[in-house]
């Protein structure tokens, strides 16, 4: 079976020592099914086996065993050119994906060709319960629509969402501090006016300091709202 066989080449690839620093990053996955196999050679097996066509048994078989074949899953689906097969194979897969890094991994290459399809894919996803097809929601979000495909709608789609859960409060922070550096006068007013929960607020602040793209003056400017006092909630 294809899947035993994958599964093979995963174990030869091994690496411990990546395997032992992999796993102190994703601490909300068991240790025990972390293989520990590089994302170069993830990747490249991930090109091999989608052109074969009985990668379909792969697919299907969810919950996957292991964390590396959640990863090889993920590029799996990247790869996939026709955007209807890829937008069914991402929609079975999501909810499926368990970890911030296999989430973040997923970026199908056909989905640039198709914007339209997949803003309206965006605003379902958002809405869902499971915390990393959130999380996808906002990053499609921040790959795909904060340049020329740019709408003042779609910050008000990630400015709407409001989680107890880390990893997708994170994500908002970035998607905030990283249209801070595309959109800036755009989005400032929600710094501003402190549209975001405390937490994501400051982190926001805090991610857009620490880049490069956003002005020392435009720097200080955001310091000035940050929060200082433990409040849950400003708006």
């Amino acid at each position: 079976m294809i899947i035993d066989e994958i599964r093979a080449e995963l174990f030869e690839n091994q690496d411990t020592k990546y395997r032992d620093f992999q796993s102190k990053l994703i601490p909300n996955v068991d240790t025990d099914s972390v293989i520990g196999v590089r994302t170069p050679i993830l990747r490249k097996m991930a090109k091999k086996l989608s052109k074969q066509e009985n990668i379909g048994e792969f697919l299907k078989a969810v919950p996957h065993t292991y964390f590396d074949e959640n990863q090889l899953h993920a590029f799996i689906v990247s790869e996939i050119k026709d955007f209807s097969h890829c937008m069914e194979e991402t929609e079975k897969f999501l909810p499926y994906v368990d970890n911030w890094a296999t989430c973040d991994q997923m970026s199908p290459k056909v989905f640039k060709k198709h914007k339209t399809e997949l803003s309206q894919k965006i605003k379902m996803w958002i809405n869902a319960k499971e915390t990393y097809t959130v999380r996808f929601a906002i990053g499609m979000l921040m790959e795909h629509f904060l340049d020329e495909d740019y709408d003042p709608d779609y910050p008000k789609l990630v400015a709407a969402v409001r989680s107890e859960e880390y990893y997708i409060n994170m994500m908002i922070a970035w998607y905030f501090a990283t249209a801070l550096a595309k959109q800036y006068d755009s989005i400032l007013p929600y710094i501003e006016n402190y549209c975001l929960d405390t937490w994501t607020h400051n982190k926001t602040i805090q991610k857009a300091v620490e880049s490069y793209r956003i002005t020392d003056g435009q720097k200080e400017y955001l310091k000035s709202f940050k929060v200082k006092n433990k409040r849950k909630n400003i708006k």
